[in-house]
């Protein structure tokens, strides 16, 4: 299990560069209505310790301090990025702490970008919308095109749809990053999952799509990675078709 200050780093980002990660969740525990197999911060069951979420003044402070110190230090920082132990979207303060965070980034780092790793999950929630069209890089997950494969794969917790959350993306309007994780099982057809989420890429039609594989030691044993080479070849079809796709 990952453990998180409220704000930490900055780390490198295969994805983002230098990272300054925002956790808006328990520091000794995880929040997410999700229970992802591949999970770097293991099963939710394990992260039930502590309950406390940070409040928009504690981030706010505590953001401060940490912007001000790299900058005196001459740290370089890409991004401000929400991620941590779950979903940052369940804070029931997001949309006020990503205000903040905004005001703060142009004060200190104004290059930097602010980037949010989320499930997409909270769309329709007052504020979280459009708080996420605030921000440079809002990078919305999602791994399977049908229920039954999302319930395979991301273990969501109450009701969830594909076709509802494909239908909250869209009212960005191709402003956005897909996030997708490509994993393979020894009882899965992954190709015919594959072909599955391409047309909902058409469908979205996102600025960017990100497609990454397992990195780390994952909560569910026997979950087999794909190579970069695996990897571009299932996506091809996209790639020849214009999309921009980072392969991680």
């Amino acid at each position: 299990m990952m453990r998180e200050d409220t704000v930490f780093g900055p780390i490198f980002s295969r994805r983002l560069g230098s990272s300054l990660g925002i956790n808006l969740l328990p520091r000794n525990g995880k929040l997410c209505n999700f229970d992802c197999i591949y999970c770097e911060c293991g099963w939710n069951a394990d992260g039930r310790g502590d309950t406390a979420l940070p409040t928009a003044s504690d981030v706010q402070c505590a953001l401060r301090e940490k912007l001000a110190s790299c900058r005196d230090g001459g740290v370089q920082i890409d991004s401000i990025t929400f991620s941590g132990d779950g979903e940052p979207t369940l804070n029931p303060q997001f949309p006020e702490i990503i205000d903040l965070t905004l005001s703060l980034r142009d004060e200190f780092y104004p290059d930097a970008k602010v980037s949010v790793l989320s499930n997409a999950t909270a769309l329709g929630r007052n504020g979280v919308f459009e708080a996420l069209r605030k921000v440079d890089n809002p990078i919305m997950k999602l791994d399977a095109a049908t229920d039954e494969d999302v319930r395979r794969i991301n273990r969501p917790s109450g009701h969830y749809r594909v076709e509802e959350v494909v239908r909250s993306l869209e009212r960005f309007e191709g402003d956005f990053i897909l996030q997708t994780m490509f994993l393979q099982a020894p009882d899965w057809n992954s190709s015919s999952m594959v072909e599955r989420w391409m047309d909902i890429v058409r469908r979205l039609r996102p600025r960017e799509i990100m497609v990454y594989t397992i990195a780390r030691e994952t909560p569910m044993a026997g979950l087999l990675k794909y190579s970069p080479e695996e990897m571009r070849a299932l996506v091809q079809p996209l790639i020849d078709e214009g999309f921009n796709i980072q392969i991680r």
